[in-house]
Order: C-alpha cells, then structure tokens, then sequence
C-alpha cells in the first residue's frame, strides 16, 4: 500500500485504518478521524460552492480552534493554498500578508486576546479579498451551507487534481529585519516533516498533545501533522495558562508537550 503524499490523503487514510480513535478534542467538541475527514469534506465543498479552487489563497486568522483546523484541511484538499496570519499583528500588517499573498477568503473570530480582527481591518484596503468569514458566528454555517449544491464528484475532481509538489500553504516571515516573506511548502515537504518530528521525538501509537503551539507558525502545524500519522490526539489550547494547561494535561492523559521554554 502506498503512503499518502498529499494532505486530503493523508486525512482519508487515517479515516480508514483510526475508525473510532479521538483525533481533535476543542472543548465539548470532539472528531475521530471520520468525523475529521467527513468535516473537511464539507468545508471544501464549501469552498468550491464559493468559486474557489486550486491554486486559491485562503487566510486563517485565529487562535487554534477545531474550525482553523477544519478550514486548513478543507482549502488543502481542494488545492487552495492556506495562508495563515499570526494572532498578534496589528491591522495594517495583517492586510499587507492579505494582500501580497492575493488571499480572497479570510477566516478570523469576533474577538480574541483583547483584539477585534474584523475591526482591525475595517479600514484596509483590502481588494482581493472577496469573502470573510467567522468562526464560531452564523458566517460559519452560511458559509458551510455553500456547499450542499456541489456533489461528491465536483469534490472528487478537485481533490484528484491536487499533487505532492502542489504547494499547501505560504506561511509568512516575522518581518523583523524588513517586510513579512512569504515561504511556500508542498505537500510533500509538509508530511516528510511531520514524518521527520515523529522520529524524532520518538513518538509511539497513540501519543497525545496540548495544542497550544500556534496554528500560524511550523511548530503547531508539525504536531497537528505528526498526531494524524500515529493515531494520535491534539487537544486545542487557544492561549496558554499554567492553571488551565495541567488541568488538561491530566483529564486528556497528555503524553508529550511540544512548546517554546517560556511556556
């Protein structure tokens, strides 16, 4: 049998051989591998019901939640490419990511860490931008509902069309010594990482993770795609606190922590 080379392959193969194992828990949200493959499904018909498709930037700027989660794979499996934006820009930097990288979809929240996103860019020009959607807001099951007119073989076509030297996401530098880069990975480089963190860290069947490391940055994407290659579990933490992280750590049986020291 041959290992999966793209992101949506990835997600189906653990679909079949995880039936039942807990991958993402977010609150009193809770996806087995099914349920993550049956999801991403429906964002990325979403997607495509929104005219999107390969090629496509979509932006994500959020805290980790399951939706971030969802959103990524969703635009992946289509071969739109994720743009993620890091959760403590100001305004005028986020829409300077939006633009230099032709982003037409954003994905944001309402509020987070005292910041109001949308507000933020209220007054950016922003003019590729062609849709913004809320997680956790009634944008979010509209822009869902977007999909039920596609069928599974309009999903089907664009999924096969997505190849391991595709590019999956343009993950943007911090710009401290001049403007935000953005830098793109492939598919494959994604999961020959993820494969590359298992090993590294040794990591067994069944291993289990606080996800607090942001979503935007390498080390939170490496663990989100390390746990789907070993049955494992990533448990969303949207912003640290000592107090909330070891009660997680004993009701989730966390088996390993992957953070930065101040952390």
């Amino acid at each position: 049998m041959s290992l999966p080379q793209t992101l949506p392959e990835l997600v189906a193969r653990a679909a079949q051989e995880h039936a039942g194992r807990t991958y993402l828990r977010d609150g009193e949200v809770v996806l087995d591998f099914p349920a993550l493959d049956a999801a991403r499904r429906r964002v990325a018909r979403a997607m495509l019901g929104a005219g999107l498709g390969h090629w496509d930037r979509v932006a994500i700027w959020a805290p980790n939640r399951h939706e971030w989660v969802l959103a990524a794979i969703g635009a992946q499996s289509i071969g739109a490419i994720l743009v993620p934006l890091n959760t403590r820009l100001k305004g005028a930097e986020a829409a300077y990511i939006l633009n230099r990288s032709g982003a037409r979809l954003l994905f944001t929240v309402a509020g987070f860490a005292g910041n109001d996103y949308p507000a933020m860019l209220a007054d950016q020009e922003l003019p590729m931008l062609a849709r913004r959607v809320r997680f956790g807001q009634d944008d979010w099951e509209e822009f869902l509902a977007l999909g039920d007119a596609v069928d599974a073989q309009t999903l089907a076509r664009a999924e096969s069309a997505v190849g391991p030297d595709d590019t999956l996401d343009l993950m943007f530098t911090s710009g401290t010594t001049g403007k935000p880069k953005g830098v793109p990975r492939r598919h494959r480089a994604e999961r020959a990482a993820a494969l590359a963190h298992v090993a590294q860290n040794l990591y067994g069947y069944g291993e289990r993770t606080l996800g607090v490391m942001p979503l935007y940055h390498t080390m939170g994407v490496r663990s989100l795609l390390a746990l789907a290659l070993i049955d494992g579990r990533f448990v969303c933490m949207p912003k640290f606190d000592a107090r909330a992280a070891l009660a997680l750590i004993e009701a989730e049986r966390i088996s390993h922590l992957y953070l930065v020291p101040t952390l």
